[in-house]
């Protein structure tokens, strides 16, 4: 199972200190008085969604059409000034804000359903979701997984199952939670799934280490995840 994510977005849990501050948020471009303002707004969200992406607040997807979108209106502009200093049909092109919102949240990985297992368990202490899990692709993973020597006690990976759908698998101790999601999710939704297994192990704890596992009597922090999307 491949794990492509930057390895420090990942695995860090940063201290507040240390924490990425989310960068300021330049005005809409539509707001602008004039095209030189224009562009150079557009520059700073173009400069804005690579940040996002490089901080793991994005997946691919997003920062395509966003990125896309904020350069080819950039382009046009240019265009429009470079035979007509004097137009206003730039205005045009900026049209009105809120279209990249539309593209941010449609591109955004949604969480279809997950599992939670105690290893070696064959069937899942919970599972939830707006779809049913698809165990002939859940199935052969844990297997291969369970059955590596020297298996890290914890870990985070993720899988491109097709059919634009991705797995994220994210394990610890006693336990491992599966969530698939529709679309590549960023960096910052498989952290997500991590920061909640973990909190799931700890919370926990005792019944984990017991030989029989009553999984009406655990919290799962995963349901989360899927809260608002059946």
């Amino acid at each position: 199972m491949g794990n492509d994510y930057p390895s420090r977005s990942i695995s860090k849990n940063w201290p507040d200190d240390e924490r990425p501050e989310t960068p300021s948020l330049p005005r809409s471009p539509a707001a602008a008085d004039d095209p030189r303002e224009a562009l150079a707004l557009l520059r700073q969200k173009m400069e804005l969604v690579a940040s996002e992406y490089a901080e793991g607040r994005i997946n691919r997807a997003q920062f395509n059409a966003m990125y896309g979108r904020y350069s080819e209106q950039r382009t046009i502009i240019e265009r429009i000034l470079e035979r007509n200093p004097e137009s206003k049909a730039w205005k045009q092109v900026i049209g009105t804000a809120g279209h990249t919102s539309f593209l941010r949240q449609h591109f955004e990985a949604e969480p279809l359903y997950f599992l939670v297992y105690r290893h070696r368990l064959p069937e899942p202490l919970t599972a939830g979701g707006k779809q049913e899990p698809d165990m002939s692709q859940i199935a052969p993973i844990l297997k291969a997984l369970w059955t590596i020597p020297n298996r890290p006690k914890t870990g985070l990976a993720r899988k491109n199952l097709g059919d634009n759908r991705w797995l994220v698998l994210a394990m610890g101790e006693n336990a491992l939670t599966i969530v698939v999601f529709q679309k590549e999710p960023a960096v910052a939704q498989a952290a997500l799934v991590r920061d909640m297994h973990a909190d799931f192990e700890t919370a926990n704890q005792a019944a984990l280490t017991r030989p029989v596992i009553h999984a009406d009597r655990m919290v799962f922090p995963q349901r989360a995840l899927v809260e608002g999307n059946h």
